[in-house]
């Protein structure tokens, strides 16, 4: 009777896997859907943090704005996946917070931003989408490459910072790595992760 057991468990065992392992066949409007969706969570993600980037140079100029992007973005980034029911942050190939750094699959695509850029892509429109299987669950992943912007990106991501700002960021950031960008560069990208 063990052996029938034993038999059975391991005949059905890689159908079981199989299945569990199977990526999820969307409709094109379905996969359209959640396309449309992504794209407005990012635009929402990116106006806020603006707001904020905005409301703290008009208020207090960019040493101010520092702190408040230190404590504010990571609020923003946990307060809309909360209510979007998603996993959203920023990330890039050069951190400032290491709370950020990529996993493999957005390491990848941020490579793949590069290469796309390198070969005549507008950033603006530097986007990608799939459908992965991890730990065995399906989920939607996005990502939308952030393009560095004259002002103000570059008075705290560009290749010299006034010595006020430097020594707020060296203070919050000790293991700042996302400087010396020019206009028109990748600075990262926001990413987004929904379970299916």
């Amino acid at each position: 009777m063990k052996k029938i057991i034993l038999a059975l468990m391991v005949t059905t065992l890689p159908v079981a896997c199989a299945t569990i392992e199977k990526t999820p066949q969307l409709t094109d409007s379905e996969k359209q859907a959640l396309v449309a969706e992504g794209k407005k969570i990012f635009m929402e993600f990116a106006n806020n943090l603006v707001g904020h980037v905005k409301g703290g140079l008009k208020s207090g100029g960019p040493v101010k704005t520092i702190e408040i992007c230190n404590r504010v973005a990571p609020a923003v980034a946990a307060e809309l996946s909360i209510k979007h029911g998603v996993e959203l942050a920023r990330t890039s190939l050069k951190l400032r917070n290491p709370d950020n750094a990529p996993d493999a699959w957005e390491k990848n695509v941020l490579i793949k931003f590069e290469e796309r850029k390198a070969a005549g892509e507008d950033i603006q429109k530097l986007a990608y989408n799939e459908i992965i299987i991890e730990d065995g669950k399906a989920y939607f992943r996005m990502m939308k490459a952030i393009p560095t912007a004259e002002k103000p990106c570059l008075m705290c991501h560009g290749e010299k910072a006034r010595q006020d700002i430097d020594s707020k960021l060296s203070e919050l950031y000790p293991e700042d790595k996302a400087r010396g960008y020019k206009t028109g560069d990748i600075r990262g990208a926001f990413t987004l992760k929904k379970a299916l």
